[in-house]
């Protein structure tokens, strides 16, 4: 038995979410067009009759300034999960481009000690070969694949690559656990995943989800639904105003969308009270950031 931690990592909206939900056949974690979607480190549990891979999806890193507190957090949330790894996957586009400041810092934190697999991803849309000769001016992988996480191409290849560096041990997770977060996680995901999809331009980015309440019928027998109350956090009356819409239609539309998506995940008829709450600069703000859980 093989078991083993492979973090991912790479430029924002590199698709490391949906590589990740390419590999385990589901759809464990929230993606979007936007950059920046994933805002904590997740752990994925791939099984097979050989092994278990834990992947851990990480945001994507990039360089900011001092006054952003939220993308400090994100940053060292990736540094730790580096250091967790057994195996580390950098996720980057295929194409003829132009290497990065980004591209430079990833290589410059990457754990030395811990092989590095560079996997170019829309592979089906571009051809990789330029990514891998750009890339190898920056770094020295243990290997490099072309992969497509939106049509499969490649990942057998990929999971081939992996396992060499995949420890021997016994498997972390009962083989029925998909992910190592909380249900309450879960929804908050959904709910954010839903002000990205239909929120333009920065506004989706200035807004964090809490979980303010969490009754499902698991834990109260006397209920027939799951009920949740959230608060959509914006950090100005402006913002809010947008989240809010014309006499209340995108909260509306947030709200139905969320309710499908949290039933279609926990099969349980679902209630969910959304709320809209102004806490000025929260992502400047270490204690409003402890509050929604980036801490």
């Amino acid at each position: 038995m093989k078991c083993g931690i492979v973090t991912l990592i790479g430029r924002p909206n590199a698709g490391k979410s949906s590589l990740v939900n390419a590999l385990l056949k589901t759809r464990a974690l929230i993606i979007s067009p936007k950059p920046q979607t994933t805002r904590n480190a997740v752990r994925c549990v791939y099984n097979d009759d050989e092994s278990q891979i834990i992947f851990t999806d990480t945001p994507g890193l990039y360089r900011p300034d001092s006054r952003d507190k939220l993308g400090i957090f994100l940053n060292d949330s990736i540094l730790d999960a580096l250091e967790d790894s057994d195996c580390i996957l950098w996720l980057t586009e295929a194409g003829t481009r132009k290497l990065t400041p980004d591209d430079y810092e990833i290589a410059r934190v990457l754990p030395r000690k811990i092989p590095v697999i560079l996997a170019v991803n829309k592979s089906d849309k571009a051809d990789p070969v330029p990514a891998f000769r750009l890339y190898d001016e920056i770094y020295t992988f243990a290997e490099k694949v072309a992969i497509s996480a939106r049509t499969g191409r490649g990942l057998d290849n990929l999971m081939a690559a992996l396992m060499p560096h995949i420890p021997e041990g016994e498997a972390i997770y009962d083989p029925d656990i998909l992910m190592d977060t909380t249900e309450k996680f879960m929804a908050s995901e959904i709910i954010r995943e839903k002000v990205l999809m239909l929120l333009r331009d920065e506004v989706p980015h200035c807004v964090a989800v809490m979980i303010d309440e969490y009754k499902s019928p698991e834990e109260y027998p006397g209920r027939k639904k799951l009920y949740i109350r959230a608060s959509l956090i914006t950090e100005t009356e402006g913002q809010k105003k947008i989240v809010i819409g014309s006499k209340g239609e995108m909260i509306k539309r947030i709200g139905e969308a969320s309710r499908k998506a949290i039933e279609d995940a926990t099969g349980i008829p679902s209630f969910l009270d959304l709320w809209v709450k102004v806490v000025p600069n929260w992502r400047r703000n270490p204690a409003a950031l402890r509050r929604l859980g980036y801490s």
